[in-house]
């Protein structure tokens, strides 16, 4: 079974400040923030894929039904193989790791530019 509703992971994609929703490579759902990506749903094939920590890459592509995405697993991100296998609470957790990662990474200049997000320390 792959993953073939997306609103769980859209609703919290869109909650996070400055994200923006874009549609690549035809059908490719992408969610960005400083016109970075951090998470995608292809639209096909119903997979979602996101970034996390290089620390818990490994921990993580070990797990039943989470393996390295193709094409950006050596930039640590993992895809989901269907629905069943993280709950809603992990899965907003990494959602929103993946956000603050790739926002970190924004030049100052363009990081400051976005809406207040409260650093992961406070």
């Amino acid at each position: 079974m792959t993953v073939t509703d997306p609103t769980f992971w859209r609703a919290t994609c869109a909650a996070l400040p400055g994200a923006t929703r874009d549609i690549k490579w035809g059908d490719v759902e992408v969610w960005s923030v400083g016109g970075k990506m951090f998470s995608l749903h292809g639209l096909t094939r119903g997979r979602i894929a996101f970034k996390v920590d290089a620390a818990r890459f490994l921990e993580l592509t070990d797990l039943p039904g989470i393996e390295p995405a193709p094409y950006l697993a050596r930039h640590h991100w993992v895809a989901l193989d269907h629905a069943g296998v993280l709950d809603n609470e992990t899965l907003a957790a990494l959602l929103t790791n993946a956000y603050r990662l790739v926002r970190a990474k924004l030049p100052a200049r363009q990081r400051n530019g976005l809406p207040e997000f409260p650093r992961e320390d406070q």
